[in-house]
Order: structure tokens, then sequence, then C-alpha cells
């Protein structure tokens, strides 16, 4: 990781708190877990950095966790414009690809495969399999 750009942040952020960790993630209320040395770490530090900004804290339904995702990649881009980092836009919307995968499969009834939908909270229905 570029040592530069965390003394930065650190010193931007003195109320976060930074560890070491397996891999990139944001801890709520304010901790941001470092993962090891990768490709496109920097934007993976910033957006976690952004998660913690934008108080990211809970979400009922998936498609908040996907709304909240889409805002941190958003503002970790803001951050990286200030601190003059590169953003690969075709990394951020893999990254982003992974979670809509992930929705899309969630959403699949395993009983039809109907596309089901999600209640605030946080059910899933299938309009075949429970006769709406």
């Amino acid at each position: 990781m570029n040592e530069r750009l965390f003394n930065q942040v650190r010193n931007d952020f003195p109320d976060f708190s930074f560890r070491q960790g397996k891999k990139f993630a944001f801890r709520p209320p304010t901790t941001v877990i470092i993962g090891p040395d990768e490709a496109h770490d920097d934007l993976l530090l910033l957006h976690e950095v952004s998660h913690a900004v934008l108080k990211h804290r809970d979400f009922k339904t998936n498609i908040e966790r996907l709304k909240m995702e889409s805002e941190a990649w958003e503002k970790a881009k803001e951050l990286a414009n200030k601190y003059k980092i590169e953003v690969d836009e075709d990394f951020i919307q893999d990254e982003l690809d992974t979670y809509r995968d992930w929705l899309h499969k969630k959403s699949r009834c395993p009983k039809c495969g109907l596309t089901r939908f999600q209640t605030p909270d946080g059910l899933y229905h299938c309009p075949r399999c429970e006769n709406f």
C-alpha cells in the first residue's frame, strides 16, 4: 500500500481506527480493516474509509446493501481525486458486480427459479410459490 496515502488518510480522519486484517473491510462505526497488499489497494482503502465517512452502519434489505456499496465507491472516487490516486472504473464495476451477482443469486427462488422480491423485514418471497 502507498504509505504516503495511508498516512494522509489517517491524519485526515483521526476519529477512525485502522487495523490490519485478512481483507479490506469496514467495521462500524469507525474501524477500517486494511487487507494485504494487492492491486488497487489504494482504492480499496478509500472505499472502506468512505463507508465510515458516509456513516454506513447496517441494512435491512440486500438492495440497501448494494446502494451503500455504490455510494461508498462514489465517495471513494471523490477521495481519490483529492489524494491524486488513479481511479480504475473497470475495477470498481467489477467490485460492484460481485454484489450484483450475489443479489441476483440470492433473489432466485430455490424451488422454481423465479426471481423473488424482498420485503422491508429482509425476507424473500416468491410470487409463484407463495401464490400471491
